[in-house]
């Protein structure tokens, strides 16, 4: 499925994933290819994404890595899956 990670001041991200584990506002959700249709608010926590990304220089320093996933602390945000492309805006 393909990610898009925009905040206010810069796009982080743009590509591929396998999957996406979000903070939800009522509880922690993931999302795979071929997940419905699905909009959702996002509370202060970590978004765990699966998958090898290439992170631009200017963007890196926000995320963590390790050798299973890429993690970006977020303050709030929002969601949006269709059609396997997922967009997130956060904070």
């Amino acid at each position: 499925m393909y990610l898009e990670i925009i905040t206010p001041e810069q796009t982080l991200y743009k590509g591929d994933v396998e999957s996406v584990l979000f903070p939800g506002s009522h509880g922690d959700f993931q999302v795979l290819n071929n997940h419905a249709p699905i909009v959702s608010t996002l509370t202060k926590g970590k978004v765990k994404i699966i998958g090898k990304l290439l992170i631009e220089d200017s963007a890196k320093d926000k995320f963590k890595f390790n050798e299973k996933e890429t993690v970006l602390d977020i303050e709030s945000g929002t969601v949006e899956m269709n059609n396997n492309k997922v967009t997130l805006l956060v904070d």
